[in-house]
């Protein structure tokens, strides 16, 4: 059993909230984590038909069974249990972290809490494992194989071939998540607007553009934007704005939280395939930047990354905001430091001044040092030692 970040964190907030929820992707380990984290609860899944209707025909006799606490799995599926709760969790003298919530759509469990149990939950986001808890150690497999696989828990616990898992997972994300979530008439428009989005992944987002190609609106194309956040699929960096520089552009870059959904839809059907590939940079990019959200999110902490780019092109492709600094993260997937690796970061301090803190640099290759001021780590020791 491969020890999630987030456990330790979980075990602290139940000290002080009467619940906790759980949320993520589908199959991101929440079921597991919850119930590795509090062995000693009942645990009731709201996916099985006959535990659903118990819970919607009859939602006071049903946590009556579990006035001691009890682990409920995707939660969501049952809207009105959350008023019934807000009245347990209410009872004087109820002890802390007896209701675990878990849900896979961010939209249905943060509305529902925010709704009826708010103040009495406290909120946490699983996502696929990081590097560091996949890799006890610096990982010796070739990068190409890290990419190409992801890190999404069955693919690796159960020794599975990713092809085939993320074919299945995507194809029943399409008819559960999406139907449930949108009038989405034609699925095979889904999918194409999901393969359009992984071909721009590290790119700035044109949503006009990416519905003209996928052949529909752009407010639809931005609600499947707000669906893929809303399922952990994908994520969305914003510009970093600051008063030394005001010609920043507005558009946001997009995101795949894993490498190997995006590899699958990209078209690669083997490790090898990247070391080519024209999209090798982006995948990389795109694995550092999920790298950081990762680590921002299994330590309860708020998002606070971003990119900067002005309108002559100069770019840094993360920006770690540690409210009085700023630390500026470049990222290229060459196994050879280049002198170019550093134009940007070059720039950025110029820009920055004082508010930069030391510019890192995360490579491709595999030794990490010092250059000129730059922290440069590679790809392996992204996570070692924690740098966001």
């Amino acid at each position: 059993m491969i020890r999630r970040q987030l456990q330790e964190r979980l075990i602290e907030l139940a000290k002080g909230f009467p619940a906790l929820a759980i949320t993520g992707p589908r199959q991101s380990g929440k079921t597991t984590l919850a119930r590795m984290t509090f062995p000693e609860l009942a645990y009731v899944s709201l996916e099985d038909p006959d535990q659903r209707e118990m819970a919607v025909t009859d939602p006071r006799g049903f946590l009556a069974k579990f006035r001691n606490g009890v682990i409920l799995d995707e939660v969501q599926r049952t809207p009105d249990i959350f008023s019934y709760l807000q009245g347990i969790l209410d009872e004087p003298g109820r002890p802390m972290g007896r209701f675990i919530l878990t849900g896979s759509q961010q939209f249905g469990l943060h509305d529902r809490i925010s709704q009826s149990l708010a103040g009495r939950v406290a909120m946490e986001t699983l996502l696929p494992f990081s590097l560091s808890e996949l890799y006890a150690t610096p990982p010796s497999a070739e990068l190409e194989e890290v990419l190409f696989r992801g890190f999404y828990p069955p693919v690796h616990e159960r020794g599975l071939a990713s092809g085939d898992w993320f074919k299945s997972y995507v194809q029943s994300y399409l008819e559960r998540d999406v139907r449930n979530m949108l009038n989405v008439r034609d699925l095979s428009d889904f999918q194409r607007f999901l393969r359009l989005c992984a071909g721009r992944a590290g790119q700035l987002l044109n949503a006009s553009q990416l519905a003209n190609d996928a052949g529909i609106s752009t407010k639809t194309a931005q609600a499947w934007i707000s669906v893929l956040e809303a399922g952990y699929i994908a994520f969305l960096l914003r510009p970093h704005h600051a008063n030394f520089n005001k010609r920043l552009i507005k558009a946001p870059k997009l995101y795949f939280f894993d490498t190997g959904l995006l590899c699958w839809l990209l078209g690669i059907q083997e490790a090898g395939h990247l070391v080519t590939h024209p999209l090798r940079g982006a995948v990389f990019e795109n694995l550092v930047a999920a790298e950081a959200m990762k680590s921002r999110f299994n330590r309860g902490l708020d998002r606070n990354l971003f990119f900067w780019r002005d309108q002559g092109g100069h770019e840094v492709d993360l920006v770690a905001d540690h409210g009085n600094m700023l630390m500026p993260v470049e990222i290229k997937s060459g196994k050879t430091i280049g002198s170019d690796y550093f134009t940007g970061l070059d720039r950025w301090k110029k820009m920055a001044g004082d508010r930069s803190a030391q510019p890192v640099l995360v490579y491709g290759g595999d030794e990490s040092l010092c250059h000129n001021g730059v922290r440069v780590y590679s790809w392996r020791h992204l996570s070692w030692p924690r740098l966001f």
